[in-house]
């Protein structure tokens, strides 16, 4: 007697994989990097000091710190770091914009302090009394250049002031080959060329002292060139020298200009070393 087959066993059903756990599957989210915002608010913080010229103190005190803790901050575990990595940034480049500020702070006190050790270096002129006087109705012509310059210099005796010094051209002498050679040890002029005397005041006006060699004269011949006085080393018996002089206190001399021959000049009066220049027609 045969067996009969026994029926078949069923096949197990295919169970699905394990799900993973819910907290692996959803990315749990990062906490705030405590350290990273503390340094972001001190950046900023340090950032607006150091653009405010009378604030800049705090602001160099802030931006190291801020410093410090963004790049700290950059390197704990977990947590944001753009607001470390912002941090770092405002620092740096709040040092910069401080630095900046700084030297434009230096840079105006030193033109304050410039200008109350040099003083007002405004000139003014006041020509001689027996000038003509221009009628009422007479009017300058527009394109009329203004008085002092070259095309329109003041005339001899006309007083030349600032706050320090007042300077008066007394007079002129186109021929100082006389006077060149009363001097010691002085040569004659060059061939083509001949010597030219001014006599001139220096009165010091100021607070404290000055020296008379502080003011300056120059020839500015037709040719456009400049002859100053150290151009020839001329010594006269009464040239003008290192005389320091209180308020009040006046010096007076001469010095020697070597001019081509053929040229005319003009007196270029320098009234202090930072002064106006002012041109006197001879």
């Amino acid at each position: 007697m045969s067996i009969p087959n026994p029926p078949a066993t069923p096949a197990p059903q295919q169970m699905p994989p394990p799900m993973p756990p819910a907290e692996a599957t959803a990315s749990a989210p990062k906490k705030t990097n405590v350290l990273a915002l503390v340094a972001l608010i001190v950046a900023a913080v340090g950032f607006i000091f150091a653009c405010i010229p009378g604030a800049l103190i705090v602001g160099w005190i802030l931006l190291p710190i801020a410093f410090v803790l963004s790049l700290v901050s950059l390197f704990l575990k977990g947590g944001r770091k753009w607001m470390g990595v912002v941090g770092l940034i405002l620092s740096v480049v709040g040092t910069i914009v401080g630095v900046v500020v700084f030297l434009g702070v230096i840079a105006s006190a030193a033109d304050e302090a410039f200008d109350e050790a040099f003083g007002d270096t405004e000139t003014t002129v006041t020509q001689p009394a027996d000038e003509e006087v221009v009628a009422v109705d007479e009017e300058e012509p527009a394109d009329a250049a203004e008085q002092g310059t070259r095309e329109n210099p003041y005339p001899l005796a006309s007083q030349i002031s600032t706050d320090d010094w007042t300077v008066v051209v007394n007079s002129y002498t186109a021929d100082g080959a006389a006077a060149v050679a009363d001097g010691m040890f002085n040569d004659p002029a060059p061939a083509g060329s001949h010597y030219e005397i001014v006599n001139y005041t220096v009165t010091y006006t100021g607070d404290e002292s000055g020296l008379a060699a502080e003011v300056g004269i120059a020839f500015v011949t037709s040719a456009g060139n400049v002859v100053n006085s150290y151009d020839s080393m001329v010594v006269l018996t009464d040239g003008i020298g290192m005389d320091e002089l209180y308020n009040g206190a006046s010096a007076t001399g001469s010095q020697a200009f070597l001019v081509p021959d053929g040229e005319t000049v003009l007196i270029r009066v320098s009234p202090g070393m930072l002064a106006d220049e002012v041109f006197v027609q001879p």
